[in-house]
C-alpha cells in the first residue's frame, strides 16, 4: 500500500512512511493512494470476532509490507489488552432504533484511546533498530492530549510535546496529560484557542528550519495511521447489527472530521453505511459546509463540548480531496486560498459527493441538554455532553435503519455540566480515581511561532 499527500507534491510513502511523518512535507495529509475493499463474505466473517482480531482482519490491507505476518494481530492485542471492557467497544441499545457504541473504556476514557494505544506501539516497533528519536507535536482540544501522552509516556527514543488551548480544557482533560511527570511528556498551555494551536503545529511542520531539525511526527488525526485505527468500530458495530445484510448509520460528534472520515473510509471499504451524521455544535463550520457548500470559519465560542470547539476542522481536507478527483494541485489551490482568506466556496463535485453519504445537523446547548436527560430517564444512560450533541442530532434523523451514536468520552470527564443537566454526578472509574490527588507540571506558554517552536527546540533531541 502507498500513500500520497492530499496535495500532490510530497514524496509517496509506505505505510511505516506515512505513519511516522504524520503531516506529508506539502502541508497535506497522507492517504491510501486506493481505497482497499472487503468483499461481502470477509465482512459476514467478522462477526463473532474479538475486537483485536476485527482490527488486524480490517486493517491489514493498508499496511502492505510494513509488519510482518502476525505483527499487526499481536499488536492488536496489547493495545486493546488495556481497556477495561472486554468487548472494547460496546455496544448500549437506547430503544428500539437507537443505539451507543461506547468508545471510553481505554485508559484516559476517550475514544481517543482506540487509535491511540494502537499508534504507540507502532511508533514503537518502526523506531527498532533505529537510532532515530521522534518528536511528537501535537494539539488537543481536550481528549487527544491525555490519550497520545498514555500511549507513549515512558517509551525509548519519543518524546511528545502537547499543546492544549488554557482554560478550555475540563478539569479532568487537563490532569489526566499535565499529571503524567514522565521525562518525555512535555505539556504546554498556550494563551490561545484551539484552532491557534493546530496552526501552530501545523506551522512548525512547515517550517523548513524548524521541521529540518527534528525527526517530527503528529498524533493529531491528521496521522493516517491513527484515522485508519478508527475505522475498525463501524466495522465492529456494523456486524453486529445485521451487516453485511443490513445497512446501518452513524451519528458523530465532529470537531476536527477525523472520527467521521474514518465512517466514509468504512464506507468505501465496503461497509453498508446508510447515512453518516456530522453533528456539531454551535461552532458549525461543517455543518454549514454540507449543508450550504460555506466553509467559512468564525470565532471560536467557548462550550461545554470543548472537544468540539473548532473552527477549522483538518480532516475535511481528506473529504474534499476524495471528493474533487484526487487532484493534489486543485486541492492545494483550494487549501491556500482558505489558509489565506478563512473561507471557501465546495465544489459541485465536493458538495453532491459529500451528500450521497453526510448529513448535518447543528445542536445547541438547550439540544445537548434534553438530549442527556432522555438518555438518563428513558434509557438509563448517562452520557457526556459531546456524545448528547451526536445523540441530539441521531434523534432528530427521520431514517428507517438503526442508528449508532458515538460515545466519545466516559461521562466523569465532564461531570460539572453531566450533573447540571441530569442532576447526577457521574463518579471516575476506579482506574482514575486518585486523578486529583496527583502533581501537575506543564508550561504557559504564549500562542506564537516564535514561542512554542523555541520552547520545543530547547527540550527536542535534534537530528544526529
Amino acid at each position: 500500500m502507498r500513500y500520497v499527500s492530499t496535495r500532490g507534491a510530497a514524496p509517496v510513502l509506505d505505510f511505516a512512511g506515512a505513519t511516522l511523518a504524520g503531516l506529508a512535507s506539502d502541508g497535506g495529509l497522507y492517504v491510501p493512494e486506493t481505497w482497499p475493499t472487503l468483499s461481502q463474505d470477509e465482512i459476514a466473517g467478522l462477526a463473532g470476532l474479538s475486537y483485536a482480531e476485527t482490527a488486524a482482519r480490517v486493517m491489514q490491507p493498508f499496511i502492505g509490507d510494513s509488519l510482518k505476518d502476525g505483527e499487526l494481530r499481536a499488536l492488536c492485542e496489547a493495545a486493546y489488552g488495556r481497556f477495561s471492557h472486554v468487548a472494547v467497544t460496546p455496544l448500549v441499545q437506547l430503544d428500539h432504533d437507537q443505539w451507543l457504541l461506547e468508545l471510553f473504556h481505554g485508559p484516559t476514557l476517550a475514544f481517543k484511546d482506540v487509535a491511540l494505544q494502537l499508534l504507540g506501539l507502532l511508533f514503537e516497533r518502526f523506531l527498532t533498530g533505529t537510532d532515530q528519536r521522534l518528536t511528537i507535536v501535537g494539539a488537543t482540544s481536550g481528549d487527544t492530549g491525555s490519550a497520545a501522552i498514555d500511549a507513549v509516556a515512558g517509551r525509548e527514543n519519543i518524546d511528545v510535546f502537547m499543546l492544549h488551548p488554557e482554560g478550555r480544557v475540563s478539569d479532568v482533560q487537563r490532569r489526566q496529560m499535565t499529571t503524567v511527570l514522565s521525562p518525555n511528556v512535555f505539556n504546554i498551555a498556550i494563551r490561545g484557542d484551539f484552532d491557534t494551536a493546530q496552526g501552530l503545529v501545523k506551522a512548525m511542520f512547515n517550517d523548513a528550519a524548524f521541521a529540518g531539525r527534528f525527526r517530527l511526527s503528529a498524533v493529531n488525526s491528521i496521522n493516517w495511521a491513527r484515522l485508519m485505527a478508527q475505522v475498525v468500530y463501524y466495522f465492529y458495530a456494523g456486524v453486529r447489527l445485521g451487516a453485511p445484510d443490513r445497512a446501518v448509520a452513524y451519528s458523530v460528534p465532529t470537531g476536527n472530521f477525523g472520527d467521521v472520515f474514518a465512517g466514509y473510509v468504512a464506507a468505501k471499504m465496503g461497509l453498508p453505511v446508510a447515512r453518516l451524521i456530522v453533528a456539531t455544535n454551535v461552532n458549525d463550520i461543517l455543518a454549514r459546509a454540507l449543508a450550504t457548500g460555506d466553509y467559512s470559519r468564525a470565532a471560536v465560542i467557548p462550550t461545554p463540548t470543548p472537544s468540539m470547539d473548532i473552527q477549522v476542522s483538518s480532516n475535511f481536507e481528506r473529504l474534499l480531496f476524495d471528493l474533487a478527483g484526487r487532484d493534489g494541485p486543485a486541492l492545494a489551490a483550494q487549501m491556500q486560498g482558505f489558509e489565506t482568506s478563512g473561507a471557501m466556496r465546495l465544489t459541485n463535485a465536493q458538495r453532491d459527493g459529500a451528500a450521497t453519504l453526510f448529513t448535518s445537523d447543528r445542536a445547541d446547548l438547550d439540544d445537548m441538554t434534553m438530549a442527556m436527560r432522555w438518555a438518563s430517564e428513558a434509557a438509563g444512560q448517562v452520557i457526556d455532553p459531546h456524545t448528547a450533541i451526536a445523540l441530539a442530532a441521531a434523534r432528530r434523523a427521520d431514517l428507517d435503519v438503526p442508528i449508532v451514536t458515538l460515545a466519545t468520552a466516559h461521562p466523569a470527564k465532564f461531570r460539572d455540566t453531566v450533573e447540571r443537566a441530569t442532576g447526577l454526578r457521574p463518579a471516575m472509574p476506579g482506574r482514575v480515581g486518585d486523578l486529583f490527588d496527583r502533581e501537575e507540571r506543564y508550561d504557559t506558554v504564549d500562542a506564537s511561532f516564535a514561542a512554542i517552536s523555541g520552547y520545543i527546540a530547547e527540550r527536542a533531541s535534534p537530528l544526529a
